[in-house]
């Protein structure tokens, strides 16, 4: 079994289901009293959330940087960063490490391609909205298409994400929000949604709509599991 290296925190909420699926998954494979070799090096969220909202990305890359070389030196054999809107300085890990990052966009694509799916609605933070790093990935590696809300449902969306799920709190009224967003998208003519940040999971599922749903925390734990157990490291 490879060693997961994960950097977390990025809502520790949303690491907590990390930790959660990667352990059931690695028992589910293996049986009995298995669970997952990983090392975890865990951020204090207040201080990635000021710089992101300040626009400074290049002190978020900083602290992601030292963070993953740590959980290198410690011994993971690859690397996952347990959120969608940090993968924005992925490219900047990426070249401070020898270790492979398990991206979190390609993990989701794979899994688009194989329900053939060619066209989305991403749901997100306005960072991974807006930003091009997560739908140029999306677009140019895989061809799909990325369709996002208009400007005052990104707006919303983003505030439930840092205001109440980063903090544990999950709402009625925030549910149905984002439940017809991903109505109008769908009516657009999307065939799924991603849902592009790690808490949204906690907030709406497939029980809650008859809309193909791609819950991005458990792609990538998925993945992370099977790459432990028997994939190759050819990944980037």
């Amino acid at each position: 079994m490879k060693t997961i290296g994960m950097l977390g925190g990025m809502s520790w909420e949303s690491t907590a289901v990390y930790y959660r699926a990667i352990n059931e998954g690695i028992k589910a494979k293996l049986g009995s009293l298995h669970s997952a070799e990983i090392i975890l090096k865990s951020l204090d969220f207040e201080k990635i959330e000021q710089l992101q909202h300040a626009g400074d990305w290049e002190a978020t890359a900083a602290i992601l940087k030292k963070a993953a070389k740590s959980v290198e030196v410690a011994g993971a054999d690859f690397l996952i960063i347990c959120t969608n809107t940090m993968h924005i300085v992925a490219p900047e890990i990426t070249n401070h490490i020898k270790i492979p990052i398990l991206h979190i966009a390609d993990a989701t694509g794979e899994k688009l391609i194989k329900d053939k799916i060619s066209s989305v609605g991403l749901l997100g933070t306005n960072f991974t909205m807006e930003k091009p790093f997560y739908k140029d990935r999306l677009r140019k590696k895989y061809g799909i298409e990325v369709v996002v809300p208009p400007s005052e449902e990104r707006e919303r969306l983003h505030e439930i994400i840092y205001d109440e799920l980063c903090c544990g709190i999950v709402k009625k009224s925030s549910k149905e929000f984002y439940l017809e967003v991903i109505d109008k998208l769908t009516t657009a003519g999307v065939e799924g949604i991603i849902l592009g940040c790690t808490e949204i999971g906690m907030l709406v599922s497939s029980e809650d709509t008859d809309i193909r749903l791609y819950d991005t925390t458990e792609i990538h734990a998925d993945q992370a599991v099977n790459l432990a157990l028997k994939g190759k490291l050819n990944i980037s």
